[in-house]
């Protein structure tokens, strides 16, 4: 198989990943062996290569930063992406519960993905971990995201997602699921709004130049901290995402509502719990047999 199409295969694998909340193109990215080719092509991105492309030196940019490499991965991305859109967003639309109950199942599972990666847990690791996961209680407790179209809003949307999108165990679809604008976001993919999707598209390309190379930083430095922060703060937010809960709306004019708080329910004995309880189990396995594949790559 060509290079190329092998690599836009392996995108396509992290868009679906990265769609999804709860699941990391990160992940994917490791267990298919370009996860260091990816972060190194990304960080390549600097002043240095900005210079070298002024003096009009395109070859030289192309090998320094990987050109060939990463629009086959981001092809495949973004063909995924396109593809997967619609379908995610009427089954938010009609089956909210059970859509819910898989993707809590798949962060559930990635919550012990992201623990694996702590190399020694000591005092300030958990310490990380606990603050991690009372500031997610905090923002699940206080009045939930709404969808905010604002340009600088839609914009550190995109920086956010991407950066989390390039960390194993981290879904940016799931960031921006808290952030309020999941859903507008996949209704922009599907209609083309580009009011959405260009600030979006900025904030993804800073996060990508800028954040990587921080990320990259915490990451060598004080791994385990940062680690033990992310576990904290995926395994707190799970109460945005546990499906049996109901939205408060109060009315703000004009025929619309804005939604100022969650309560939460404990579920009916039904074929619908019994459906969704399956589907978390089966997002579960999933994400687990995932990072299996992931261990045994690291062993």
């Amino acid at each position: 198989m060509p290079p190329f199409l092998l690599y836009a295969l392996k995108g396509i694998a992290m868009g679906a990943a990265n769609v999804i909340p709860g699941v990391s193109g990160g992940t994917i990215a490791f267990i298919t062996n370009i996860y260091e080719r990816l972060i190194n092509a990304l960080k390549a991105f600097d002043i240095e290569a900005l210079k070298m492309l002024f003096r009009g030196e395109f070859k030289a940019v192309a090998e320094k930063v990987d050109l060939s490499f990463l629009v086959a991965i981001f092809s495949g991305i973004f063909i995924s992406i396109l593809t997967l859109a619609n379908v995610l967003e009427w089954l938010f639309v009609n089956h909210e519960i059970l859509t819910l109950a898989f993707f809590f199942g798949l962060i559930v599972a990635s919550l012990f993905a992201v623990g694996q990666q702590v190399g020694q847990w000591s005092l300030p690791v958990y310490g990380a971990l606990i603050i991690g996961a009372l500031i997610a209680i905090l923002i699940a407790f206080l009045p939930p995201a709404t969808a905010n179209d604002g340009f600088f809003y839609v914009f550190l949307c995109g920086v956010v997602a991407i950066c989390s999108m390039i960390l194993p165990g981290l879904s940016g679809a799931y960031i921006l699921l808290l952030m309020g604008n999941y859903i507008l976001v996949l209704g922009a993919i599907r209609t083309v709004d580009l009011g959405v999707l260009v600030p979006l598209g900025l904030g993804c390309i800073v996060g990508l130049i800028v954040f990587s190379r921080l990320l990259s930083y915490l990451f060598a430095h004080y791994k385990d901290q940062t680690v033990g922060l992310m576990m904290g703060f995926v395994a707190g937010s799970l109460l945005i995402i546990w499906p049996w809960k109901t939205t408060e709306f109060v009315e703000v004019g004009e025929g619309k509502e804005k939604a100022m708080g969650y309560t939460w329910n404990i579920p009916d004995a039904s074929s619908e719990l019994l459906f969704a309880v399956l589907l978390s189990i089966l997002g579960f396995l999933i994400v687990f047999g995932i990072e299996k594949a992931a261990s045994r790559k690291r062993d």
